[in-house]
């Protein structure tokens, strides 16, 4: 029916006014981003766990290699090239099944920036291409610490457990 204020017969709608399909398209939206979450930090933790553990595996696979290249190419600054194959090495095979596994995660994480970090000052012919990968891989880690480690991991089951026991207590 057409009104004399409103000529085309078109419902007005106050600028206010939203809409109860847009609302309840928005809470839906929201579920489904809540329940992705945690897959999504799964995700990323598995991501950035396998680039460093393979490298990991890469060092173990030919210990000669390993330590002549920190004699030769790496200059790591403070520690001798053999304990900084080493404690490399191991950062790159322990830290990883951490952050994966979500058991200490924000520390995994820092140990593993801190490294990422070393490893991009201690390698001068890294190039653009290696550059970018370990600014991504920074970036995730930042992620990963700022974030925390998401519902998918042992932090939070434990974290749960002993909540749940200190409210009992």
């Amino acid at each position: 029916m057409k009104s004399s204020s409103n000529p085309s017969g078109i419902a007005s709608v106050s600028p206010g006014f939203v809409p109860v399909k847009a609302i309840v398209a928005g809470k839906a939206i929201v579920c489904a981003l809540q329940v992705l979450t945690p897959v999504l930090d799964l995700g990323i933790r598995i991501m950035i766990g396998l680039v460093f553990f393979q490298s990991g595996l890469t060092k173990i696979a030919s210990w000669a290699t390993t330590l002549a290249l920190f004699h030769s190419e790496y200059s790591v600054p403070l520690l001798s090239p053999t304990l900084a194959a080493y404690l490399g090495t191991a950062a790159e095979l322990g830290f990883p099944v951490l952050l994966v596994l979500g058991l200490g995660t924000r520390g995994a994480a820092f140990g593993l920036f801190i490294f990422n970090i070393i490893a991009v000052l201690s390698y001068p012919g890294l190039g653009d291409v290696g550059l970018r990968d370990h600014q991504y891989w920074g970036v995730f880690l930042l992620v990963i610490l700022l974030h925390g480690p998401g519902k998918l991991s042992l932090d939070y089951l434990l974290g749960r457990h002993v909540w749940r026991t200190l409210g009992r207590g």
